[in-house]
């Protein structure tokens, strides 16, 4: 394990608070904070203000649901990323995607034309780090400007957590592989 969770002995108060964001009080220790957050709590200033973007993208963001967790799906398809596939499939069935859905986004090839459209993006973002003029187009015909550009950031920032969680050696842990059987988490 390249970067061990921190343990509970060395969360302090400065720690807590970074993760107070995201994390009600009683989840603010290793066990609780969980594979990626207990990860993040070695950096804390670090972990606050990446974690003050993370919970706009997640929590605020103009995007629908749907329309997010089919991005971040694919990116994190495309990265290769276990823990952030374990937690999102669990977000996107959710959000309505049906299993079919799901593997379409890992795929990147949908049936519903703006999922097709997204996972397209997604390929663009990935590739180019920019979106061309149709693709953009496209998506004005189904999401504002403001919903584009929140897909921008959604893509983007769950591009950055999957090159960390990688890095890290984050892998899913007992409450995704738990989630994905329809069971409840620790």
């Amino acid at each position: 394990m390249r970067l061990p969770p921190l343990p509970d002995d060395e969360w302090d108060d400065r720690t807590r608070e970074a993760l107070s964001g995201l994390l009600p009080r009683r989840l603010r220790n290793e066990r609780g904070a969980g594979p990626a957050m207990s990860r993040l709590a070695r950096h804390p200033d670090l972990a606050q203000a990446f974690l003050s973007f993370s919970v706009y993208i997640l929590f605020r963001s103009t995007l629908p649901p749907r329309v997010r967790e089919v991005a971040t799906l694919r990116v994190a398809a495309r990265r290769e990323c276990a823990y952030e596939w374990a937690h999102h499939t669990k977000l996107a069935r959710e959000a309505g995607l049906t299993e079919a859905e799901i593997e379409a986004a890992g795929r990147g090839k949908a049936d519903d034309p703006l999922d097709n459209l997204v996972l397209a993006a997604v390929e663009e973002l990935e590739e180019r780090s920019t979106l061309s003029d149709s693709t953009w187009d496209a998506l004005g015909e189904h999401l504002d400007e403001r919903q584009r550009m929140d897909l921008v950031f959604t893509v983007g920032a769950y591009a950055v957590m999957a090159m960390a969680f990688n890095t890290f050696g984050v892998q899913p842990g007992a409450e995704e592989s738990s989630e994905e059987n329809g069971e409840e988490g620790p």
